[in-house]
């Protein structure tokens, strides 16, 4: 019987690092928003009082623990303004998601079927627009999609429209905005699902008679289900508490909750409501998120 390996301190450290990034950039940070969830709003700063202190001790626990209070959630639930936010939120974010899946899917195929050696230069391409900032690529669309942007321009110059069309400060800008931000997040884990599948599946579909179309319906998006899930969840999740694009692109009537609570924490100082909003959105990010995730993982992997 094999002696079971020992790591070593350093091995150690290194397995220890990723947990130690989780804690101290995801965890805690959360464990704050959920703690200033629970205050009260108050004129000063910050601009919250905690209901629980450490410095209290126990005593001190229990007194507070008399005045606990929903309140800050409870709004949530009763203001109107919260749930049009969240249900537009997640209603672009699925409509650009899908729009993105749609776009990316065509360009990813290609890729994946182009000459080996042209892969690694389609792949610079995808990666682009990282090279530029965000900021300045979305402030690229509002000079496109304005009434005397060149989109419009050039329509009524090819004589298309007599009069320009009403693109900017709509949530049809936000969801072209959102499309053209995340587009590379979809592309790729398509690209990488693609690109491994084994070209001879095609080929004995073809030879059982199956037209392309077949083909791609029945083998090809089948096999590259890992990435499909994979894009939406990267595109499909910011895309859901986005605010540099609604608020950029976006009109007074485009309602997300990434503007809400910026308005909320920025203009209002409602600090325990706007972490309450923050908390509920990745309540309701999680059961998506889990059910792609099971979906991933739950069923047979059909590579060869």
């Amino acid at each position: 019987m094999k002696k079971a390996q020992t790591l070593s301190r350093g091995q150690r450290l290194v397995l220890l690092a990723p947990y130690l990034w989780i804690v101290a950039f995801l965890l805690a940070p959360l464990i704050l928003i959920l703690k200033i969830s629970f205050s009260h709003t108050v004129l000063a700063r910050p601009p919250y009082r905690p209901i629980f202190e450490l410095s209290e001790g126990l005593a001190g626990f229990w007194t507070k623990a008399q005045t606990f209070t929903f309140d800050a959630y409870r709004v949530l639930f009763t203001d109107s303004l919260y749930i049009n936010a969240y249900i537009s939120s997640l209603t672009i974010a699925a409509v650009a998601t899908l729009v993105t899946l749609l776009v990316a899917y065509p360009f990813a195929l290609a890729m994946a079927r182009a000459p080996e050696k042209w892969r690694p230069f389609l792949i610079g391409l995808a990666a682009a627009p990282f090279w530029t900032s965000f900021l300045i690529r979305v402030y690229a669309w509002i000079a496109l999609l304005k009434d005397e942007g060149l989109i419009n321009k050039g329509l009524i110059a090819l004589g298309l429209i007599d009069a320009p069309i009403q693109m900017f400060a709509t949530r049809f800008a936000v969801v072209i905005g959102i499309v053209y931000s995340y587009l590379p997040f979809m592309l790729l884990p398509l690209y990488a699902a693609l690109e491994r599948q084994n070209p001879a599946l095609r080929e004995a579909s073809a030879d059982l008679g199956a037209t392309p179309m077949q083909t791609f319906l029945r083998v090809t998006l089948p096999l590259s289900r890992e990435g499909i899930i994979a894009g939406v969840l990267l595109v499909f999740i910011p895309a859901v508490g986005e605010f540099v694009i609604p608020d950029l692109l976006g009109g007074s009537d485009t309602l997300m909750i990434g503007r809400t609570l910026w308005n909320d924490f920025f203009a209002n100082h409602d600090w325990p409501t706007a972490s309450a909003a923050a908390v509920l959105l990745l309540v309701l990010l999680i059961a998506p998120l889990a059910a792609l995730e099971r979906m991933r993982f739950g069923q047979k992997d059909l590579r060869p």
